[in-house]
């Protein structure tokens, strides 16, 4: 996107009409064309004017933002009287260039005479450009050069003159053969220029004489572009016409001296033919894409070219150095080769020999630490695989899908279920004895494991090698003061900062910088800890929250409002290094990267500013010594060049995850490859397959991040956004645009978003607020604002420091809006529909803005739009934007084109992928969607996934044999069921998006594979399910179909409180509630008419102190063929989600399990269910009452599926598609020994140490972000090892217990047996009032809020870490509402392990209690396989490689 101004005055480009790939132009506008340099050149432009006979484009920017701008580029084209065009295909453009080769063209004027085609292949473009005078420039200069001007770009000249030439600038046709024998100069340089080189004759026979000089008379000689082929020439080479050219910014080159690969920026249409060359010329660099040649040297004299241009501009400055070669020789006065001195790297490290490699994984999804490690942990095991290593995966992440153990090619050896802490990790060493390690793919959880296992001497103990980025680079970029100092060394910018360690050193340092300012922990993931401090109270009191967290704080200057801009960066063992993808944040810094929009490629950046970013990011990785892949952020100044570096992450990121996604690159797969010492030139380009690695891929398009926040789910949580992460999920939109990337991003994280319009009625006030103090609606208060026009552009930038270019595309879909709300649906022309779509609105959106109603208005809009012919085309990522021929099934739809990259018509098998992570609907279904898409293949079928989460390995391109990274809309998905002609769609296996779907694509007459629409639909409408069950006699709680608020509390009062109140079609229990007063009941049903106003509420007694049971199954016709029971250790009342799950169940009789089995197979018969299904129970004394049933897939398949030793999914999607299942061996319900000799327990993962202010407490509506697994002999040893693999500590002193006195009974065993095994109990008044009574020895502690001053204090106790554990179990009796609140709040702030259900109290009680006795052999790290060791082949729990 960035360099347009360079181009077009690229005396190279002289009679070409130039198209550029990238499609938006002009964003940053165009500089002051009368400033002027200290050489007395333009700043900022490579010619005196406009040479390139036109401009191409797909879309020109009307509106440009940048503070170096001075106009517009439209009105520079005119200024100088060259035609632009836009509204091309520049994709189908390229592409037609790439297969017929450079193209003779004309642009026709409406109204203007056709022009004659002009060939400036015939014609001697250098005689037009070069200067017919000689010009001399920097006399002052120590080293007289003389230069040939073939249409010398401004930057060569800069550059000679920077580093100490005095330069003589001749015509092409000059005399020089009699001016270097004058003796006169030290060196001869030959510019760049246009056309043909073989026209330049004159030239030619001059070079050739001076060739010929001898003795004295030589002299170094450096020729670029045009000179390289002018020297090839003169030496006795050919020249030949290229098909179609080596243009752009990211030519990767290799020097054949020493293998080193620069990206270089080119431009030219002809190259020297090395077959050619005589013999005394050798080819010093070759293209490493086309292997044409890029550069020339003689053998014996100190003669050498470079066909592409060091001085960039626009470019990389990659090979700058170029230019100190040549002047050193002329300074020098150098006779032969053997003077001219290239840079040489520091020999790389022996690669190292391993054969077994140890992958530490990420553990459970948290915020900040979410499916993207399962994409690159992925992704690593294939590569490492490749490579023919054993690989040792360890990753208690139970639904993940790196943590698959099948025969399927690229998956990990062995995989162990277990904490990834250094002592569980060192007995795997001691285990499995690997030779490396990689670290850099399990986020902050593997690092911070890696860096305490480096200073304990683990890794050197064991003789085992840290794999790419060695631990001290990474301590250098985790601690803040040592980052400083490195960055220090290398006079980089970072702010103003100082690390300490406690308080009274953080207060010292923010009086030296001033507030407001920002604080950062070190060691840590997503922004945990860091904040803006305005004051000094609220330093300390986030400061003391956060050295609870992290041993180390770096408080630093505050520059909020700059700009936030990332750049993805590889490098190799051998200093190889390029950046992958930049990306520049929507928000100004201020708001963490993990909450801001983000956009890639960066949008309002000046080619100055790119590269002088990109050329920082590769010293900076290049000085720390990073081997793989690593992200560096930067705050760059709105108004000026200034910048500083905020932090380099020495690993895979989130940023990692988008990158790849967002360019086709994979990063992951090449940085494990580079962790073996492979270099980048060796490692094949895996979409194009023609091309390597070590490269810079192009965009075409540009895509759009928006994060996922569940904020409403949470009591008491700030809405806030900021430096912290909050963000649960994030979802990613294609376009040719940002306005269509944009709006399809926008309805991705949610299907009740239509697009880019208000949603929220924000007053004035809370509109200024809301843009000043960013919330996670921001972006509706900037659409509200525009659509009403209360605030101006101007206005809407002030408050939020959003930059104006952006705001200006928003402001675009709204004056869109506006045009189309003026017309009816038959009024609305074909023009405007298709500049609708093209600006992204979706039909519904559409049916909106004309006033139809939403669903039949949409279909009408649909049917309009197809009459007149308004389809989207399908165009690949590939990674170089057309330029090369790409074998990938990568692909997005747009309105922006002309054509189609690929063909349809395939009859392929869709998947629906489950869209964004948010709680609920996490990594668990995109394994379901994975294992769904990977049987479709394995038994022969074409299968498509249609999935817009860039963190997910559903969207790794390799899964499938189409993917469409697009939205799960009716909309979208017709549009490529009818393009492909599929089979049918499988909507079961991605969550309760897809399911959503069930009734409008069966109406669209879609063939839904698998259980019928009409049955889901009679399964999610509660009022349906809960009539259906009556009809079959399966017992439910008593129940009330919602049909008035007096209906509602006439039942409650019948059944008695409290009730559950269930809106349909919702996913992890949005808006149900248990209700235990009339008074919450009123407040409940209102919330779930907001949340379900088109499907039914249902009213049910909720059954208190009942045991909850899910079945897990697959049927097909009505019968199950693979079942799965398994129990919650916590009562009802707290959602599945967030429930323990055991498997084998232990405590369920047999009477009940009958009961379970029996009302299952009437469910599946009477819903006649194919494909999976989910249903969940109640049991209390002879009770067995059904709750809910999902017929589709659910959270806990990938445990159950693991946990039995095999896969339900595979089960289900050959179900659907009407496949046998007979060789799967799979648990039936009748099925009663397995798992057997071992259990199974998957724990949630909460991320409340991110949402300040949240509420850790559970409840009917899920909480968690994430889950793990983990296996043992019994319940016990299971359930500690999963507790421990959430970042669970074991307490080692002391315990805070604070129970609601109905409880007291169960709890008193519990604290019976804490205090047998030694550690000092602290109580709350009720609580040790009871515990005292009981004979429970403990001591008191007072109440946060009561009696003031009064010690001990729990607060008190709580912040200074005299704490280990807190028990906190209220209930709805509970008075001390506030109090306990704040104890659970102040626990989850300093870091305490918190336990808030009596269930699980009793279970780690009983757990701790065999643990310290030494009865779990397999849980103390020191003789953790002892038990496994005993067992004989028999006993093994499942399939030899998978160790639990």
């Amino acid at each position: 996107m960035v360099g347009y101004t360079e181009s077009l005055t690229d005396p190279s480009y002289t009679g070409q009409l130039l198209c550029l790939t990238f499609p938006m132009i002009g964003n940053y506008g165009v500089p002051d064309r009368a400033k002027r340099d200290k050489w007395g050149l333009p700043c900022g432009f490579e010619g005196s004017k406009i040479h390139a006979s036109a401009l191409i484009c797909q879309e020109y920017s009307t509106y440009y933002s940048h503070w170096n701008a001075e106009s517009s580029l439209g009105d520079w084209l005119k200024e100088q009287k060259v035609a632009g065009i836009e509204g091309i295909d520049t994709r189908m453009l390229t592409k037609m260039i790439r297969e017929e080769g450079a193209i003779l063209g004309k642009i026709i004027i409406e109204g203007e005479p056709e022009p004659e085609v002009y060939d400036p292949n015939v014609q001697h473009l250098v005689s037009q450009v070069s200067s017919p005078i000689v010009q001399s420039f920097n006399p002052s200069g120590k080293v007289k050069i003389l230069a040939v001007d073939c249409g010398i770009k401004y930057n060569i000249i800069r550059q000679l003159c920077e580093k100490g030439a005095h330069l003589t600038l001749v015509p092409y046709n000059h005399d020089i053969s009699t001016e270097m024998a004058s003796g006169k100069y030290d060196g001869l340089f030959l510019s760049n220029g246009p056309g043909d080189p073989r026209q330049c004759v004159e030239t030619v026979e001059q070079l050739k004489k001076i060739l010929a000089y001898t003795g004295d008379k030589v002299r170094p000689i450096f020729g670029i572009c045009l000179g390289n082929q002018l020297l090839g020439l003169s030496g006795g080479g050919q020249i030949a016409k290229l098909p179609y050219g080596n243009r752009g910014q990211n030519q990767p080159v290799i020097n054949n001296l020493n293998k080193d690969c620069y990206i270089t920026p080119q431009n030219h249409g002809y190259a020297l033919q090395d077959s050619t060359l005589p013999g005394d010329w050798m080819t010093l660099f070759t293209n490493a894409n086309d292997k044409s040649n890029e550069g020339i040297m003689h053998k014996t004299l100190p003669i050498f070219s470079a066909q592409f241009h060091p001085e960039a501009h626009c470019g990389p400055t990659d090979t700058e150095f170029l230019f100190d070669t040549f002047l050193k020789a002329c300074a020098e006065k150098v006779k032969s080769v053997d003077g001219l001195v290239f840079p040489t790297r520091k020999p790389a490290a022996p690669r190292p020999v391993v054969k077994k490699v140890l992958l530490l994984g990420s553990g459970g999804t948290s915020i900040g630490q979410a499916g993207e490690f399962d994409y690159s942990g992925a992704q690593a095991i294939k590569a490492l695989k490749q490579e023919g290593l054993e690989v040792i995966l360890m990753n208690p992440n139970i639904a993940s899908v790196q943590t698959n153990v099948d025969e399927r090619a690229g998956k990990a050896d062995k995989v162990f279920f277990l904490p990834v802490t250094p002592a569980f990790v060192e007995e795997i060493i001691k285990k499995e004895k690997p030779d490396g390690i990689v670290v850099s793919m399990g986020g902050q959880t593997a690092l911070n494991c890696a860096v305490s296992m480096y200073h304990e001497g683990t890794f050197d103990k064991y003789n085992v090698k840290v794999l790419g980025t060695q631990i001290p680079v990474v301590i250098n970029t985790e601690d803040r003061q040592l980052f400083s100092d490195r960055l220090n060394e290398i006079n980089e910018r970072i702010a103003d900062s100082y690390a300490v360690d406690n308080i009274p050193d953080a207060v010292v340092a923010a009086n030296k910088i001033g507030y407001p300012l920002m604080i950062r922990s070190a060691f840590a993931l997503g922004g945990l800890g860091s904040g803006i401090c305005e004051n000094e109270d609220m330093l300390r009191d986030m400061g003391t929250k956060a050295l609870s967290l992290s041993d180390q704080i770096l408080v630093e200057r505050s520059m909020l409002g700059w700009k936030e801009v990332e750049y993805e960066v590889v490098r190799d063992a051998y200093d190889n290094c390029i950046t992958v993808c930049n990306m520049e944040n929507f928000d100004p810094l201020g708001v963490h990267t993990g909450d801001s929009i983000v956009m890639a490629p960066s949008q309002t950046l000046s080619n100055a500013e790119y590269h002088m970013l990109r050329d920082t990011a590769i010293n900076v990785v290049r000085h720390l010594g990073i081997v793989g892949e690593c992200n560096i952020q930067y705050a760059l100044h709105p108004e000026s060049m200034e910048y500083c570096i905020i932090e380099v992450n020495a690993r895979l990121s989130r940023s990692s995850a988008l990158a790849s996604k967002a360019t086709g690159y994979p990063l992951a797969f090449v940085a494990a490859k580079l962790s073996l010492g492979i270099p980048l030139p060796e490692i094949q380009n895996a979409i194009t397959k023609k091309t390597q690695a070590c490269f810079e891929p192009s965009l075409d398009y540009i895509v759009t991040k928006i994060p996922r926040w569940d904020l409403s789910k949470f009591e008491n949580v700030s809405q806030e956004i900021g430096s912290a992460m909050k963000s649960v999920g994030e979802v990613m939109g294609i376009g040719r645009t940002v306005e269509e990337s944009f709006q399809k991003a926008l309805r991705m994280i949610d299907p009740a978003i239509s697009g880019f319009q208000p949603r929220f009625n924000f007053s004035k006030e809370d509109l200024i607020r809301e843009l000043t103090k960013p919330t996670d609606k921001r972006v509706f208060a900037i659409a509200q604002a525009l659509h009403e026009e209360s605030m101006t552009v101007d206005e809407i930038h002030k408050c939020s420091n959003i930059d104006h270019w952006f705001i200006r595309r928003c402001e675009n879909i709204v004056k869109c809006w506006k045009s189309v709300e003026k017309t009816s649906l038959d009024s609305l022309d074909k023009e405007l529909l298709q500049y609708s779509k093209m600006l992204g609105y979706s039909d519904i959106q559409l049916a909106q803005c004309l006033k139809l109603p939403r669903d039949s208005g949409a279909d009408s809009v649909r049917e309009k739009r197809l009459k007149l012919k308004i389809t989207p085309n399908v165009k690949q990522i590939d990674t170089l934007a057309a330029e090369f021929p790409a074998e990938t099934n990568y692909l997005y739809m747009t309105y922006h084109g002309f054509d189609d990259d690929v063909g349809g018509d395939d009859g392929s098998v869709i998947v629906l992928g489950s869209g964004a992570y948010r709680i609920g609907s996490s990594i668990e279904f995109d394994w379901c969607g994975v294992s769904s898409i990977r049987a479709l293949r394995d038994m022969g079928y074409k299968s498509t996934m249609i999935n817009y989460n860039p963190e997910t390995v559903s969207t790794d391109y390799d899964e499938c044999d189409k993917l469409y990274f697009e939205e799960l809309s009716k909309e979208r998905i017709l549009d490529i069921y009818h393009r492909d002609s599929a089979k049918g769609v499988i909507i079961s296996v991605g969550g309760q998006i897809p399911n959503n779907l069930a009734l409008p694509l069966d109406k669209a007459n879609v063939n839904i594979l698998g259980t019928s629409a009409a049955m889901i639909d009679n399964a999610e409408d509660r009022n349906k399910f809960s009539a259906a069950l009556d009809e079959i006699g399966v017992q439910q709680p008593a129940w009330e179909h919602m049909t008035s608020m007096e209906s509602a509390s006439s039942f409650a009062c019948k059944v008695g409180y409290p009730v559950l109140v269930r809106p349909s079609y919702v996913l992890s229990g949005a808006a149900m509630n248990v209700a235990f007063s009339l008074e919450q009941l009123e407040a409940f049903l209102k919330l779930a008419g907001d949340i379900s106003d088109e499907h039914p509420v249902v009213i049910s007694k909720f059954v208190e102190g009942a045991m909850e049971i899910e079945l897990d199954g697959v049927c097909k016709d009505g019968e199950f063929i693979a079942a799965a029971i398994h129990e919650h250790i916590e009562n009802a009342g707290v959602h599945s989600g967030d429930a323990t799950l055991v498997l084998p169940p232990q405590n369920i009789s047999n009477y009940t399990m009958h009961r379970v089995r029996d009302a299952g197979k009437k469910i599946a018969k009477r819903l006649n269910i194919t494909g999976p299904v989910n249903m969940q129970f109640v049991a209390k004394g002879t009770d067995c009452m059904c709750i809910e049933t999902n017929l589709r897939a659910s959270r806990s398949f990938p445990f159950v599926s693991k946990t039995m030793g095999v896969d339900f999914i595979e089960a289900a999607t050959k179900a659907m598609v009407g496949e046998s299942t007979e060789s799967m061996n799979l648990p039936t319900l009748d099925t009663r020994n397995r798992p057997n000799g071992y259990v199974g327990v998957k724990s949630p993962m909460f991320s409340f140490t991110r949402l300040r202010g949240a509420d850790p407490i559970l409840g009917v509506e899920m909480a968690s972000t994430g889950e793990v697994a983990c296996f043992g002999a019994n319940k016990h040893e299971a359930f500690l090892k999963a507790l421990l693999s959430t970042g669970f500590k074991m307490p080692e002193r002391s315990i805070l217990c604070s129970v609601q006195n109905t409880l007291m009974d169960e709890f008193v065993h519990s604290a019976w047996t804490f205090h047998e095994l030694g550690y000092k109990l602290y109580a709350t008044k009720m609580t040790f009032d009871v515990l005292e009574e009981k004979g429970v020895p403990c001591t008191l502690l007072h109440y946060p809020d009561s009696e003031k001053g009064v010690e001990p204090n729990v607060l008190t106790y709580l912040k200074t870490g005299k704490i280990d554990l807190t028990i906190n179990v209220p209930t709805f009796e509970s008075k001390k509402v506030k109090e306990n609140f704040l104890m659970r709040r102040t626990s989850v702030d300093f870091g305490i392990p918190l336990l808030t259900n009596i269930q699980l109290v009793s279970v780690f009680a009983d757990a701790i209690n065999e643990y310290k006795k030494g009865e779990l052999k397999g849980l103390d790290s020191k003789s953790l396989f002892e038990h496994y060791q005993k067992e004989s082949p028999g006993d093994f729990w499942t399939a030899s490689n998978e160790f639990h």
